[in-house]
């Protein structure tokens, strides 16, 4: 599962482009219960999401042409120039050319073949977010919209990504992790392809302590819940969301795997 001891491929930050960052943060800050904090004037509006005093977020107007508010992932790469290089190379696209975020690391915004937006970090003096896995941090990532063959072998060689096939109520779900450790104690996302139906895009899912009383605070806020919280077997109780500004998250109450 997630952990701050990052491996190679693994997500080690996400962040929110909003058009509006102060509603942004109101909003979030609402439902999770984390505080913000402004990077500064020399920071172009970005600032991070804590809880408990630390980061696990980060949120920043949008910046590219065109863009909608959204959440991007971010997987550890030990270079970011050969990461974006390879990228180019498997079809993917470099939004962004790597460049530096001060001393706190190397950072490039892509997209991989089917049009999912994602970024790496390579890090610097920080490594990513200091809590994962925990309420209200990030638990879990997915990709949707994509040919699972294509998908595989794109990530795969850009990170050295394993895969696990588990049956589930209508579906077959694909479980990733990354390329070294045990097989399912580094697992962090999956995949669930559909090629001819929602555009591709990676989703994050927030671990919460009470997904009812999440959905309930949206709603008060201007959120809108996408998919309604249902209970699945051996995984928890989870939902998907929108915030004021359109950009999807998901939310989950984790079964405890060590009970």
């Amino acid at each position: 599962m997630l952990s701050t001891d990052y491996a190679t491929g693994a997500p080690n930050w996400l962040d929110l482009g909003s058009p509006d960052t102060d509603a942004a943060a109101r909003f979030y800050t609402t439902i999770f219960g984390w505080d913000f904090l402004s990077a500064g004037e020399d920071a172009g509006g970005y600032g991070l999401f804590q809880q408990d005093g630390k980061p696990v977020a980060g949120l920043g107007p949008l910046t590219e042409e065109g863009a909608s508010s959204a959440w991007t992932v971010y997987f550890k790469s030990p270079d970011a120039d050969a990461t974006a290089r390879a990228v180019t190379d498997g079809g993917g696209r470099v939004r962004v050319e790597p460049f530096d975020v001060m001393e706190m690391g190397r950072m490039s915004p892509l997209t991989d073949p089917a049009g999912a937006d994602f970024a790496i970090w390579q890090p610097g003096t920080f490594q990513g977010a200091e809590l994962v896995g925990k309420p209200t941090s990030l638990a879990w990532v997915e990709l949707h919209g994509v040919e699972l063959t294509a998908a595989l072998a794109f990530y795969g060689k850009l990170f050295g990504w394993r895969t696990q096939q588990f049956e589930m109520p209508g579906m077959t779900y694909n479980v990733l992790s990354t390329a070294e450790g045990d097989q399912q104690a580094t697992s962090f996302g999956g995949i669930v392809p559909d090629p001819h139906g929602q555009d591709a895009h990676w989703i994050a899912y927030f671990e919460v302590a009470d997904p009812d009383d999440v959905i309930a605070k949206a709603e008060r806020n201007r959120g809108t819940v996408t998919m309604p919280a249902a209970d699945v077997p051996d995984v928890g109780r989870l939902a998907w969301l929108t915030d004021p500004f359109g950009a999807p998250f998901a939310i989950i109450k984790s079964v405890d795997q060590t009970a």
